[in-house]
């Protein structure tokens, strides 16, 4: 009997099992997926010369994580690399604006478009080097951060950070008019804003993008060397080398609750599996409560809440394995790992409205990623593994376009889908679909049969929005990994700090069952890098 049961091998999953393995802790993870990663996961199914990664590519939190940093996993053979250029949003009219490695370099090419914008690209950095790290930290330890907390809001307090405080709170597109007069800085924050499902005119939109933009500034959007499948391998070997074990194949069916506490799960096929001291779930909190836990041992206040729950942003995506480079107009964008294709902040509020009102967008918005670009090994010489994705309503009410696509995603629909986004990135690009060899559909359905916490493509596991962070995840008062159920712990970006591949709900779940069992101060001394 192991003491701990995770569900999940996600990356979440992955890091709570490794926490809970330095401290002593037996481990057992059980995957429904017949291989580990969750949407850390890569492959050659595009093309056999080329490495597509499936779902997330690139990791700017992976980077700045406190929590990734701890488990040292270069010592498990993880290596980096990064792309000339961080990211890159090109115009129609040939002009683009780049998130380049060094500041001074990005400063200078948004002085091409307003000459004040280089100062005010470096004052919004300084503002970062002096806040950023205490709010890193605080984003990604448990919910309230009292440490961090307390020397973040020691600066905040100061007249400097109370400006600060409350351009975060800004719509980016108020924040961009406010710091620039160009459109260049406007592009890098609010493109960056819509990685999330916030809207250029949600408030905290431009805490969002101005946090993704300095990230991508301080820490570059980098790649694992050889795909994604990489930070993985990483993460199981580190766990396997402690004794943890991984079962894939093997879908958990129940959380079994006696005297209001969790000792056991249920397989699919109707294996149990005891657990000594936690229950750990990288599902969503839908999927726990509803699914695995069950109403009987659930508060009626949290499954009322649960009816309120918001999924964010639907996602459709598209891999390609091509001849060449992208032909951008824009040159500049040549060298970027990631590329943002929209015509302008209009264009990007544009989109945003009408994926808010439940239409499919007639011009999307796409989040294209240039991997050989990024990462010399994903294909061969002279050619590019690049993808895609783009948001879509959760629920379609309509479609912009002129196809009538309903949100069935039947082949017709995948097929005009797919050909909408290559038509977006062809009016950036003239000769980009001449240059596709092959390419790979992932419409919402694909994407949540492959990962099951990507309910139809959502990939952050819920809304970003301020109504649902912090004590509001995923349910108000909550913001803990701590369930109602004794010993279980939900260990998903369904809980504080939220989406993205930082490992963090993982670790405050692996912190949270040690605490429980006085062993907190344990993990400290185990988890340091050797």
């Amino acid at each position: 009997m192991p003491d701990a049961v995770v569900i999940g091998a996600g990356p979440n999953g992955l890091v709570a099992a490794n926490l809970l393995a330095d401290a002593g802790w037996s481990v057992e993870v059980l995957e429904a997926q017949e291989e580990p990663g969750g949407a850390v996961r890569s492959d050659r199914g595009v093309h056999p010369d080329y490495v597509s990664d499936l779902f997330s590519a690139f990791y700017p939190l992976a980077a700045a994580s406190p929590v990734l940093a701890r488990l040292d996993l270069a010592t498990e053979g993880l290596r980096w690399s990064h792309a000339p250029r961080v990211l890159a949003h090109p115009l129609l009219d040939g002009r683009c604006a780049v998130l380049e490695r060094r500041v001074e370099e990005t400063a200078a090419g948004l002085e091409t478009f307003a000459p004040a914008d280089g100062d005010a690209w470096r004052a919004m950095y300084e503002a970062w080097r002096w806040v950023g790290p205490d709010l890193v930290q605080a984003l990604f330890t448990p919910f309230p951060p009292v440490r961090a907390g307390l020397r973040l809001a020691a600066k905040l307090r100061a007249a400097r950070g109370l400006r600060l405080a409350r351009n975060l709170a800004l719509p980016v597109r108020r924040l961009g008019e406010e710091e620039f007069e160009g459109a260049g800085g406007r592009l890098l924050l609010a493109g960056n804003a819509l990685h999330a499902d916030l809207s250029p005119e949600a408030a905290g939109s431009g805490g969002f993008g101005w946090m993704m933009s300095m990230l991508g500034q301080s820490h570059g959007f980098p790649v694992p060397i050889g795909g994604a499948d990489a930070l993985t391998a990483a993460l199981v070997s580190r766990l396997q080398r402690r004794g943890g074990v991984v079962r894939c194949g093997e879908r958990v069916t129940t959380v079994t609750v006696r005297g209001g506490r969790a000792v056991a799960v249920r397989t699919a096929g109707g294996e149990k599996v005891r657990a000594r001291r936690a229950v750990l779930a990288d599902t969503s909190a839908t999927t726990l409560y509803r699914d695995l836990v069950g109403q009987d041992h659930l508060p009626s206040r949290l499954l009322r809440d649960l009816e309120r729950f918001q999924w964010d942003f639907a996602t459709f995506k598209v891999d390609w394995a091509l001849t060449g480079p992208v032909p951008w107009t824009a040159p500049q964008a040549s060298g970027a790992g990631t590329v943002h294709v929209a015509d302008g902040i209009d264009g990007l509020t544009r989109f945003a409205s009408q994926v808010a009102m439940g239409h499919v967008p007639d011009e999307p918005f796409a989040l294209f990623g240039q991997m050989t670009t990024a990462d010399p090994s994903r294909s061969p010489a002279g050619t590019e593994s690049a993808w895609a994705y783009t948001h879509l309503p959760q629920r379609i009410t309509s479609d912009a376009g002129p196809d009538g696509i309903t949100g069935r995603w039947d082949a017709r629909e995948q097929e005009t889908m797919a050909d909408r986004i290559e038509a977006q990135v062809e009016r950036f690009a003239p000769g980009f679909r001449a240059l596709i060899g092959a390419r790979r559909i992932l419409a919402p359905t694909t994407l949540q049969a492959m990962d099951e916490n990507l309910h139809n493509g959502a990939i952050n596991n819920g809304t970003t929005a301020l109504h649902q962070q912090a004590v509001f995840r995923p349910t108000p008062g909550t913001g803990r990994p701590e369930t109602p159920v004794k010993g279980l712990y939900l260990a998903s970006a369904a809980a504080h700090p939220g989406g993205g591949v930082h490992g963090a709900p993982g670790a405050n779940a692996a912190r949270a069952a040690l605490r429980a069992r006085g062993l907190h101060a344990l993990l400290h001394r185990t988890a340091k890098p050797t």
